[in-house]
């Protein structure tokens, strides 16, 4: 479902009925709603880093205490 959901610029056309379905195995409609929050939280921070140009992955064990 975040993949699906995450994957714009190639025109894929969203979360197929299939990966909701799926999903709704595992969660109920309160959880889904959360968890595609989340998703669409996490794509923004992803585009903001790439609009800084802040590669990803750079931090350090301990660099912060």
């Amino acid at each position: 479902m975040a993949e699906q959901g995450t994957r714009i610029a190639d025109a894929a056309g969203g979360v197929t009925d299939e990966a909701w379905a799926n999903a709704a195995e595992h969660y109920d409609e309160d959880q889904l709603a959360a968890l595609m929050s989340l998703i669409a939280l996490i794509n923004a921070f992803n585009r903001l880093n790439v609009i800084n140009q802040q590669p990803a992955g750079d931090y350090k064990v301990g660099q912060f205490g």
